[in-house]
């Protein structure tokens, strides 16, 4: 199956168990890998075949800049359904980053991957 990867799209929400998360905010990356036939689309070189880039990249930010959620699984549940329900493909990989987790010790991020797809997004 080929695949669309976005890598490293940066939002800002306020996502998070803790008060101080939801009023303060902080920033969040996504990688998405979407997963669709693009045989059709490298052939003709038209849009009409494939997915728009941009439209799911504003999917992406509405969600992740929206309504805030506690966790980051609720958040890449979100992305996928939405993702799956919006857009002709197969499958998707939604790879969620807290990059300033409010956790005690030196990290980098945290994150929550999940794959969906036609078959096992319910």
């Amino acid at each position: 199956m080929d695949k669309i990867l976005f890598s490293k799209m940066q939002f800002y929400g306020y996502h998070g168990v803790f008060e101080e998360e939801n009023r303060l905010g902080q920033k969040f990356e996504v990688d998405l890998e979407i997963f669709l036939d693009l045989k059709k689309a490298g052939e003709t070189d038209c849009l009409e075949n494939t997915v728009n880039y941009a439209e799911i990249y504003q999917v992406v930010e509405q969600l992740v800049t929206g309504k805030e959620k506690k966790l980051l699984e609720s958040l890449a549940e979100s992305i996928a359904n939405q993702v799956l329900k919006m857009f002709p493909i197969q499958q998707v990989k939604v790879l969620v980053r807290k990059l300033q987790p409010p956790i005690p010790g030196h990290l980098e991020s945290v994150a929550v991957e999940i794959v969906r797809g036609l078959n096992n997004n319910e």
